[in-house]
């Protein structure tokens, strides 16, 4: 049923970012929009004159001014945005060098010290970094890492790697060795950044002694500096490359110089799932990340130097990297690290309250948690600050708007957004000039020419279908790490409709020009809202003996969806509950907790294609009732039988 669950009133529209962009554009361009649909359509038609509309008024830095907006516009893998341009992303997060607050920190529970950095105070952390990183030999183009928890010098580090034209990746510290490695591997970094440990749950983890391991398998790891979190003076004697960060360097005064550099320099690597095999390395550009997460956070999230923006994410996701863009805009970044559920469900919510965050970033996963918790937050803490909530890493049901309107707070903006790693920003996202309709994402982003497409390539309005991108975008990926010809990057997106961006969602676009996200359409699993591969999960499970071969797919339970791991068991071997705890804690200890399986279940056989490959879509559609339309194309078609009715996947 189609309802409205929140309005922005007449004055908070004039007033807002997006009603100023569209000013901004009657000055210099002399167009006039009476809507935000009249407004996107030009972003589509007229994309150049968009983003170089908007490059002028976010203020972005540069030092040189580009010689063409777009060129080779009509292919979306060799289009190339702002050429000449010549510009440095962390010069444009320290602009400012006062006493706000640039970031605040908060472990979980509030048990590891809080602590605030000022914008000026930031700078000249990041001063001292980078220079000693110059004097350490790093320059553009070099990698340099981080094994880090969501903690401040994770910042520090990024931004010091970044303004001297470094490539800065990162992993959460839950992974695994192997997980590191199937990622840290790949791009051969110099520098990794560490903290000695992380805490979860009122527990704390060490993290050194994975480290080591690293440091004795990563050949091209010249420097470790560890961040004492868990101890004041932990021991790294064991780390033959290791320095404490304290002794690295010391703040400096000093003004920074800041490495200017073309608009689609590297900036940021980061990963796909791995579904298939090891990840693939997403390069994104320092210009095309920037931009598009200042479009995103000044116009649609409608934010300001004087918002507290949160999230709740590791620094092993883009939601980290996208938070920490909130810099350039002048707000202050919002961090906490750890279980958002200790001591108790309300963590979050008690810092929200104690430090007037505006603008709070989750998942749907949370808000289902928080209602089957019982908990009100809009009755246990004073949120009158609070004027968003975002939620992104699955789609966000009906009952968790109702849930948000009703029990946390009747006057704010519900933003669903939905994107991905490979954009490392969003095709659809909120808008503080319309409403909220109950179950839907309110728009498409401006720029992106996002389309709903049937099987055919046509498209569809108000229909279930493919979520593409029939247009070129400033974030898209420069290109795959060691993927000569852009082999891998054109299989990725462009083999199911030729030209255009395919995504992998199922969605509609609405007839109030919102969309609705389905979930996932092809085989990557999505428990908690975060995307996992099946590979890191294969991984250990074939070095045990006892089992001849496995299957996973995601099983939609509830509001959420579980790790379903099907096992093929050698000869006169029995699947004892002994053995599932084994297989459950080599999952654990070479991927993270999410790959965990929720059920692990014996089958006669397990199928694959002609060619040798697992069929883990049949499966999927075998449990969701659904017809195998492929059977064909399989090497051992019967297997598909073995899936049918398994009474452990209804409990």
């Amino acid at each position: 049923m189609e309802k409205k669950l929140w309005e922005p009133t007449d004055e908070a529209v004039e007033k807002s970012n997006m009603a100023g962009f569209m000013d901004h554009l009657v000055r210099t361009r002399g167009v006039i929009f009476d809507d935000y649909s009249g407004l996107y359509e030009w972003s589509i038609k007229e994309r150049a004159d968009f983003w170089e509309s908007f490059h002028e008024y976010s203020g972005i830095l540069r030092s040189k001014g580009h010689v063409d907006v777009l060129t080779n516009g009509g292919d979306m893998l060799e289009s190339k945005w702002f050429r000449g341009s010549l510009m440095n992303y962390a010069q444009n997060l320290l602009r400012y060098r006062d006493e706000q607050p640039a970031i605040i920190f908060r472990g979980e529970g509030g048990e590891s010290e809080a602590s605030r950095t000022t914008y000026a105070e930031l700078y000249r952390e990041v001063s001292g970094l980078s220079r000693t990183l110059r004097e350490m030999g790093i320059g553009p183009g070099d990698r340099v890492v981080g094994f880090m928890p969501n903690i401040p010098q994770t910042v520090v580090a990024m931004l010091a790697a970044s303004s001297i034209g470094a490539i800065w990746s990162s992993c959460s510290p839950d992974f695994g060795f192997q997980g590191v490695m199937d990622r840290f591997g790949q791009i051969e970094p110099r520098v990794l950044f560490t903290a000695d440990g992380y805490r979860y749950n009122g527990k704390g983890f060490d993290s050194l002694s994975k480290v080591k391991e690293i440091e004795e398998a990563l050949l091209s790891i010249e420097s470790i500096v560890v961040v004492p979190y868990l101890e004041r003076s932990p021991d790294i004697s064991a780390l033959e490359k290791g320095i404490l960060y304290g002794e690295l360097f010391q703040p400096s005064d000093d003004e920074i110089d800041f490495e200017q550099l073309p608009f689609d320099h590297p900036l940021f690597i980061l990963y796909t799932s791995g579904t298939t095999g090891v990840p693939k390395c997403m390069v994104h550009g320092a210009g095309g990340t920037l931009i598009q997460h200042l479009k995103e956070q000044m116009l649609h999230g409608d934010l300001r130097r004087e918002d507290r923006i949160f999230y709740f994410t590791t620094c092993g996701w883009m939601m980290w990297n996208w938070l920490v863009s909130a810099l350039a805009v002048g707000a202050t970044v919002m961090l906490f690290d750890g279980s958002p559920f200790y001591p108790d469900s309300g963590e979050l919510w008690r810092y929200a309250e104690e430090e007037r965050i505006t603008v709070f970033g989750t998942s749907a996963k949370y808000i289902t948690a928080l209602e089957k918790d019982g908990r009100l937050p809009g009755k246990e803490f004073d949120l009158s600050d609070l004027r968003a909530v975002l939620s992104t890493g699955s789609p966000l049901s009906v009952d968790n708007f109702d849930y948000v309107y009703r029990d946390i707070k009747c006057d704010l903006m519900l933003s669903s957004i939905s994107g991905g790693s490979d954009i490392i920003s969003c095709f659809a996202l909120g808008n503080p000039v319309l409403p909220v309709w109950r179950g839907e994402l309110q728009c498409r982003g401006l720029g992106m020419a996002v389309e709903v497409f049937d099987d055919g390539g046509n498209s569809l309005i108000e229909e279930n279908g493919e979520l593409v991108c029939t247009r070129s975008f400033p974030s898209q990926p420069v290109y795959f790490w060691n993927d000569p010809g852009k082999m891998r990057y054109r299989s990725a997106y462009f083999e199911t409709y030729p030209g255009i961006w395919h995504h992998g969602d199922f969605a509609r676009i609405t007839r109030h020009g919102g969309m609705v996200i389905h979930g996932r359409s092809d085989a990557t699993l999505n428990p908690g809202g975060v995307r996992i591969g099946t590979a890191e999960i294969y991984r250990p499970v074939e070095a045990v003996e006892e089992v001849v071969d496995s299957l996973v797919i995601g099983q939609q339970w509830g509001d959420d969806m579980r790790v379903i791991l099907f096992l093929k068991m050698a000869e006169g071997a029995v699947l004892t509950d002994e053995l599932k705890d084994r297989i459950r804690t080599d999952i654990r200890k070479n991927a993270t907790p999410r790959h965990v399986p929720a059920k692990i279940i014996e089958v006669e056989d397990i199928p694959y294609t002609i060619s040798g490959k697992k069929v883990e879509l049949a499966v999927k559609r075998i449990l969701e009732g659904k017809e195998v339309l492929n059977r064909d194309a399989l090497k051992n078609p019967g297997s598909l039988d073995h899936f049918i009715g398994i009474p452990e996947l209804r409990e």
